[in-house]
C-alpha cells in the first residue's frame, strides 16, 4: 500500500481496418469485395490504454478526460486506401486499493465499444485511490479478457501509464509481452515521470519488447485549451445537431440525456473540450444505432415494419410505415448538412489552431497520437 493513492486506468481504443493491400491489388472489386466496400465496419485499429488510478495521478485522469476527443477527431481523419477505419474503446483501471486485491486491484471499466458517449462516461466515473499497480498483470487481462481478433491487418494498440516500477506484481511484464507479440498487439508504455527514471523503472524495455513506443510525460500538466474564432458557431451547431436524434427502445430516452449530460461537462472542462466533443461528434465515429432510429436504419439495424408502437418515441407513435420512414428521411438529411457545417469550420478551426498552437502540447494527446501514426504507417495507413 502506498501512502499516496495513483490512478491507472486502461483505455484500450480499436479501430478497425480493411487490408489496404488486398483493396490496392483489387482495383476491380467482385461482387464480395464490392459489398465490403460499402460495408467498412470490418476495418480496426485496436488501441489500449492503462492508466494508474490512485491521488497522485489525478492529473493523468484529468488529461484524458480533457483529450478524449482531440485523439478520436485525429483518429478520424485516418485513412487506409482512401476508406475510413471505425474505433472501439475499451478501459480498465488499475492500482486502486477499494479494487479486488484477488483480481490484482484492476478492474474492467468498459470493454470494446464503439459508443463514444459510454466511453466518455467510463472516463468521468473514475476516482482515485491507493494501490499496487500491477503493469504485467494489467496487460496481461487486458490481453486476456477482450476480443482482440485474428486479423493480421488490424493495428492493436496497448497504452499504459503510471509511475511506478514496471515490474510489480506476479505477472512479470516480459512474460505479457511475450503474449502480446503472439497475439500482434503492440505494448506503448507511458511513464509519468522523468524520462531517466522511467527508464531505470523497466517502462522502456516494456515497450521495446513488442517494438511500440516509451515516452514520458508530465501528468499534473494542464491541457492546453486553443479558443478559435469558429467555436462560437461550431457549438451552436451541436445544438441543431442533437434535434436531428430520434430516440427509439428501452434506452433511448437514457441515452439521449446522457449525450446532453456530457455535453455539458465537456463545456465545464472547458470550451474548446466541447468543441472537440461536437466536431467527434459530426464524424463517422460517432453512432448510436442502440437508441437512435436515424442511425439504426442507416446501418440496417432496424426494420421500421418490424418495430412495435411501444418502442417509438412519442412524436411517433401511431403513424404510419411511410409517415415514419420520411421523418427519419429529414433527420438524416438535416444531420448530414449540419455535420458539413460543422466539419467545414473545423477545417478553418484546426489551421488557426496550427497556427497558434507553437510549442504548446499535451502529454498524454501528444504521446498516444505520436505512438499512433508511427505504428500505423507500418500498416498503410494515412493522415
Amino acid at each position: 500500500m502506498k501512502t499516496f493513492t495513483k490512478i491507472t486506468l486502461i483505455l484500450t481504443l480499436f479501430i478497425g481496418h480493411y487490408s489496404c493491400e488486398v483493396k490496392a491489388n483489387n482495383p476491380k472489386p467482385n461482387s464480395v469485395t464490392a459489398l465490403n466496400l460499402l460495408h467498412p465496419n470490418k476495418q480496426y485499429i485496436k488501441v489500449a490504454l492503462l492508466l494508474d488510478t490512485s491521488n497522485s495521478m489525478d492529473g493523468l485522469i484529468d488529461q484524458a478526460k480533457a483529450q478524449l476527443w482531440k485523439i478520436v477527431n485525429e483518429l478520424s481523419y485516418a485513412k487506409c486506401n482512401n476508406e475510413r477505419p471505425n474505433l472501439q474503446i475499451a478501459l480498465y483501471e488499475y492500482g486502486n486499493d477499494g479494487l479486488s486485491e484477488a483480481k490484482g486491484y484492476i478492474r474492467q471499466v468498459i470493454g470494446f465499444s464503439e459508443d463514444l458517449d459510454d466511453i466518455s462516461k467510463a472516463l468521468f466515473s473514475l476516482t482515485t485511490n491507493g494501490g499496487s499497480e500491477y503493469c504485467g498483470q494489467v496487460i496481461q487481462t487486458s490481453l486476456n479478457q477482450l476480443k482482440w481478433g485474428k486479423n493480421p491487418d488490424d493495428l492493436k494498440l496497448v497504452f499504459i501509464a503510471g509511475n511506478e516500477p514496471f515490474t510489480q506484481g506476479k505477472v512479470d511484464f516480459r512474460d505479457a509481452s511475450a503474449n502480446a507479440n503472439e497475439m500482434d498487439v503492440t505494448v506503448n508504455t507511458i511513464f509519468c515521470g522523468d524520462y531517466q527514471q522511467g527508464i531505470g523503472g523497466y517502462w522502456k524495455e516494456g515497450a521495446d519488447l513488442t517494438r511500440g513506443n516509451y515516452m514520458a510525460i508530465n501528468h499534473n500538466q494542464a491541457t492546453v485549451h486553443i479558443a478559435s474564432p469558429y467555436d462560437k458557431a461550431i457549438l451552436e451547431l451541436n445544438i441543431r445537431l442533437n434535434k436531428t436524434y430520434v430516440s427509439y427502445g428501452q434506452q433511448g430516452r437514457s441515452k439521449r440525456r446522457l449525450q446532453a449530460e456530457l455535453d455539458s461537462k465537456s463545456e465545464g472542462l472547458s470550451s474548446a473540450n466541447a468543441v472537440g466533443r461536437t466536431v467527434s461528434k459530426s464524424s463517422h465515429l460517432y453512432k448510436n444505432s442502440s437508441w437512435d432510429l436515424v442511425d439504426a436504419v442507416e446501418m440496417e439495424e432496424v426494420v421500421i415494419t418490424e418495430m412495435d408502437d411501444e418502442a417509438l418515441p412519442e412524436e411517433l407513435k401511431g403513424k404510419s410505415e411511410i409517415e415514419i420512414k420520411k421523418y427519419i428521411e429529414k433527420k438524416s438529411k438535416e444531420r448530414q448538412a449540419i455535420q458539413k457545417e460543422i466539419q467545414t469550420l473545423n477545417e478553418k478551426r484546426r489551421v488557426y489552431i496550427a497556427s497558434q498552437a507553437k510549442d504548446k502540447k499535451n502529454g498524454l494527446e501528444q504521446a498516444m497520437l505520436e505512438a499512433i501514426r508511427t505504428q500505423a504507417q507500418k500498416k498503410n495507413y494515412q493522415w
